[in-house]
């Protein structure tokens, strides 16, 4: 067998995966030993999860998520109220696949965001795009889309996205402009795709900081009603941290 132009072929047609594969499997001891259709399922095998790895860092990159973590990293010592056994049903992304919400809210230094991104993280991993923005971001990324033209642009690929993490909800009254954007984009998402909002604020008091009556019935109907909720209490973990150093 030439192994040098098929290697070549193989990674000239993007192969990558089946090229890597090819080459470890002609320093194998045994190789003999194994039958042609053993042989190529390994090599697809192999191809086949370096592209869903590939996928993966795909997905991680455009979902700009604030926070590194995972699941597996989420620390249930420090005392926050936080329920092991609901973090778990919620790691399995079946409330993604349901078009559900999660809200988290709780004081400053708790770990709302970096909950909020392992979540997500374990949603990249499991097929699902993702999409973080911090609140005072997303008004601002629309008003600057309103005037260049991409308003639609942008709501629409906020509509497509199957995580959609808007952090830090609650810390400024929202304008009218602004309640008016917050409900198209619900509106896009509600029953077809996943929003997970972080706040400082409790629930029972965002009907009024949403300000309009009617808008904020119609903003909570969509966000609230088919959300999973943690609560989450107790002291900074950063201040923890600092007692440490």
């Amino acid at each position: 067998m030439l192994l040098h132009p098929t290697l070549e072929k193989l990674t000239t047609m993007r192969f990558s995966g089946m090229a890597d594969a090819l080459e470890s499997q002609m320093q194998m001891d045994g190789l003999d030993d194994m039958g042609f259709e053993e042989r190529l399922g390994l090599l697809l095998d192999h191809e086949q999860a370096v592209r869903e790895t590939r996928r993966m860092k795909t997905r991680l990159r455009k979902a700009k998520l604030r926070q590194n973590g995972s699941v597996e990293d989420i620390d249930f010592r420090h005392p926050r109220g936080l329920d092991r056994s609901l973090v778990l049903r919620l790691a399995d992304c079946q409330w993604i696949k349901d078009h559900n919400n999660l809200i988290i809210t709780g004081p400053t230094g708790v770990g709302k965001s970096f909950l909020a991104c392992a979540f997500a993280e374990k949603a990249c991993r499991d097929g699902f795009s993702a999409l973080y923005l911090r609140m005072s971001k997303l008004f601002e990324n629309l008003s600057l889309a309103k005037g260049d033209g991409r308003y639609l642009k942008l709501l629409t690929g906020f509509a497509k996205t199957d995580l959609l993490i808007l952090d830090d909800y609650g810390l400024m009254a929202l304008n009218q402009e602004q309640r008016h954007d917050f409900l198209e984009i619900l509106e896009d998402r509600h029953n077809l795709k996943s929003t997970l909002v972080t706040s400082q604020l409790p629930i029972e008091h965002w009907h009024e900081q949403i300000g309009d009556p009617t808008m904020a019935d119609a903003i909570l109907d969509r966000l609230v009603h088919s959300a999973h909720k943690i609560k989450l209490t107790g002291e900074s973990m950063r201040k923890k941290t600092a007692n440490l150093t």
